[in-house]
């Protein structure tokens, strides 16, 4: 493996040459010098054809030159090219147009000019001369010095490469030259008068016809670029190494040349992803003393630090992450390195709201002060090192944290605006996937669900490319939440498996594939109420121990309505208790604190203590009013509309919940739209047998619209339940509408709605 030379950097010489010649017209010069400086610069992971200038076969530069025609006429690019690469035509001839023709390339020096003038020579005009600092101009005079510190049996090395890389284009060379006598392989071969089959180019030049890769072809050059445009992709989508490059860096690792250094990083970043501990923390190890031992930069120590403390924090080794981050930190601040301790302190922040039970030491020493505080030296110290990415995440981080403690909705609105500016303006990319998903949950809490099902469909659609495989997971598994709260699992279901396998391979996005398809599924079989499939779902799901928090409470509060459906108060009270027990300052969040509110509320209002709710639900509804979260305040309105209904206070449960029930439709939450109707129904039943009770059949006509009311909201009720496959739901208004047609007199309808309700119990009972 050469350092740089390779045979496809020739034929771009070749290229150049033609260029220089004069003979590209205007309309293609563009395009010829495009397709140059693509193969000169590092990859763009936005170029789609990074593969074919990465490393252009000679079919691929005929596929490009061949569409353009030369000022030549009747000539196209590719003749001109293939005119020239075949004038190289032997070892003697690649010496001299290394020597002869590439320094003949480049505009003149001064000192070169005052001779020609001193010469007499007067100034060329008939051809285009490259400037010396210029892309085209800096690629030819590297080609210049690096052939001119070529070895002998380098040189030849690449001479055999080039005659192999052109030869498909042979019978199209004869073809258009048939007056010159060819060899594929060497002119002088003609001299000999012997062919490519005899024992003498057999010597020189080996089976040139055989098919198997030369390792000419790829030069130390290649691939470090090769290397440094895949950790470039690791780090920016967070997936694994392809099969098909692992088999080609697999061999630039075997190949004789040294491997870059950068390969070592690259392996810790794949092992890291696949979940193997040991070789990550070996491949690491072993890139950083490389690093400071080949470059003796020391400032490299801090960064390998930081990323030590990365991966135990991942592979949960707590303690080891957190002395290794405090190292960073104090290296850094010694070395005023400020890109390391910025990186470092916005780690450390968002460790502490992952695991504050592991950052109790670190906090008391008061390295990070309090949350806003951390949140506004970040701010300072990316503006003053104009560290944008940094920027944008750290005001997504203090738009989180105020939505999690219940600030005004004009300063979280604020702070996605401002990053949103940021991210405009610098053009980063990156962040979008966390801002769309953070700002899709502000338009959740605030009942806006059409919003946040917008920003999910706009991701997938403008954004579904090029950015982090977390960030997909997490949007798409948001997606299928609405659709699911619709009661559309089909879809939901085939959104989430449609995810590609590439995206899942890494571990860590792997088990949180696993455990939001678990989540979606378990929310259905507690609506079928089935009770077998809900235990064997939460054990597994228990199993994946994902570490994000609020998934975790995500389970607690599935966990929690299912124990409420089976009729277990008691246990569901002590669930209730535990998992508020597990919030920690660092993590806590209204919305939570509220669904904690109501789900107590509601425990013991079906356990027949309805005043002990009442307190309970004017908190969750006094926090959710305040917090101005919206969607936790029509819960936390029906909680306390079913703990009035439990204090029969019919009149007063109607009122409260037909003044939020447009808010509620709104809000596309049918489990919460059902469960209105359902003490809508209750209510007006109630006002019916209280007028009744008092007025005797004079009230008559007042109660039967009462009752009608009831059995529109029955109807209402019932047709959500049916959405979500919710069987209790469905067996209770049958149940209700059964109960209301025998009170009404209608015995044939009664019955009918009672056999119904028959069939809806056995169904729940084959399903549990």
């Amino acid at each position: 493996m050469t350092r740089y030379l390779t045979p496809w950097r020739i034929s771009l010489l070749c290229l150049i040459t033609v260029y220089t010649d004069g003979v590209v017209p205007n309309s293609s010069a563009i395009h010829v010098l495009s397709f140059l400086t693509a193969g000169l610069f590092p990859l763009d992971p936005a170029d789609k054809q990074w593969e074919k200038h990465y490393l252009p076969t000679i079919t691929d530069l005929e596929e490009f030159l061949a569409g353009h025609e030369s000022s030549v006429p009747g000539r196209t690019l590719w003749d001109l090219f293939l005119k020239r690469i075949w004038s190289i035509d032997s070892l003697d001839a690649l010496e001299t147009f290394f020597t002869d023709v590439l320094p003949a390339l480049l505009s003149k020096t001064r000192e070169q000019l005052m001779q020609d003038r001193d010469n007499g020579l007067a100034p060329e005009t008939n051809r285009i001369r490259l400037s010396r600092s210029s892309p085209l101009g800096a690629f030819v005079r590297r080609a210049y010095l690096e052939y001119a510190r070529l070895q002998f049996h380098d040189s030849v090395k690449l001479w055999t490469g080039f005659v192999k890389y052109r030869l498909p284009t042979y019978h199209a060379w004869a073809r258009r030259n048939p007056s010159h006598e060819h060899t594929p392989v060497d002119v002088n071969l003609l001299d000999f008068e012997v062919d490519a089959t005899s024992h003498l180019s057999q010597f020189v030049y080996g089976n040139i016809e055989d098919d198997s890769e030369d390792e000419g072809v790829i030069s130390v050059k290649d691939s470090e670029r090769l290397v440094e445009f895949q950790v470039g992709e690791l780090q920016r989508l967070g997936g694994r190494v392809p099969d098909e490059m692992r088999a080609q860096l697999k061999r630039i690792m075997t190949s004789e040349s040294s491997v870059p250094v950068l390969m070592w990083y690259l392996e810790y970043l794949d092992a890291w992803r696949a979940g193997d501990y040991t070789s990550a923390f070996d491949n690491l190890h072993r890139y950083f003393d490389y690093t400071m031992h080949s470059n003796l930069d020391r400032s490299a120590y801090q960064f390998a630090l930081l990323n030590l403390a990365i991966i135990q924090a991942d592979f949960e080794c707590f303690n080891e992450a957190i002395s290794a981050v405090q190292e960073a930190v104090a290296i850094a601040r010694e070395s005023h390195d400020m890109n390391c301790l910025n990186f470092c302190m916005s780690w450390l922040y968002h460790f502490g709201k992952a695991f504050p039970e592991q950052m109790r030491e670190v906090q008391n020493s008061g390295m990070l002060g309090n949350e806003k505080e951390g949140l506004a030296f970040l701010k300072a110290k990316a503006k003053e090192t104009d560290m944008w990415s940094l920027m944008s995440t750290t005001l997504l981080s203090e738009a989180k944290l105020e939505m999690q403690q219940g600030e005004s909705l004009a300063t979280i609105i604020e702070s996605f605006v401002r990053a949103s500016h940021v991210n405009v303006t610098k053009g980063l990319a990156n962040p979008t996937g966390a801002y769309m998903l953070l700002q899709g949950s502000m338009y959740g809490r605030i009942g806006a669900s059409h919003l946040a099902w917008l920003n999910t469909e706009i991701f997938r659609e403008c954004y579904l490319d090029g950015h982090p495989y977390e960030d997909f997971v997490k949007i798409t598994f948001r997606n299928c939440q609405i659709l699911v709260q619709k009661g559309n699992y089909k879809e939901a279901f085939a959104r989430m498996n449609k995810i590609e396998p590439e995206r899942l391979r890494a571990v860590k996005y792997n088990n949180a594939w696993t455990y939001y398809s678990g989540l979606l599924q378990l929310r259905r079989q507690i609506c079928r109420n089935d009770k077998v499939a809900i235990e064997h779902i939460i054990s597994q799901l228990q199993a994946v121990q994902l570490l994000d928090f609020d998934m975790r409470l995500l389970l607690a509060f599935q966990s929690i309505e299912f124990t409420i459906r089976q009729g277990d108060y008691g246990r569901a009270l002590r669930m209730v208790d535990q998992a508020a027990h597990s919030m920690q300052p660092e993590n806590f969040d209204v919305h939570s604190q509220i669904k904690f509110l109501c789900l107590k509320a509601r425990i013991l209002e079906k356990s027949g203590q309805p005043q002990r709710g009442f307190s309970l639900a004017m908190r969750a509804a006094s926090i959710a009013h305040r917090s101005k979260v919206l969607l936790d305040l029509w819960e936390a309105i029906c909680t306390l509309a079913a703990v009035l209904l439990s204090l029969r206070e019919f009149t007063a449960t109607t009122e409260l919940v037909e003044s939020v029930m447009p808010q509620i439709l709104e809000s596309e939450d049918y489990s919460l739209v059902a469960r209105a109707y359902s003490l809508l129904v209750d209510a007006n039943m109630g006002v019916a047998g209280e007028l009744w009770s008092r007025q005797g059949r004079d009230s008559t006509p007042a109660r039967k619209e009462y009752v009608n009311r009831a059995l529109g909201y029955i109807d209402s009720a019932y047709d959500h339940y049916e959405e979500i496959e919710d069987l209790l739901g469905q067996t209770e208004m049958m149940a209700k509408k059964a109960t209301v047609m025998h009170l009404t007199g209608d015995p044939v309808l009664a019955n009918d709605y009672a056999a119904k309700y028959l069939d809806l119990r056995r169904r729940r009972g084959a399903e549990a």
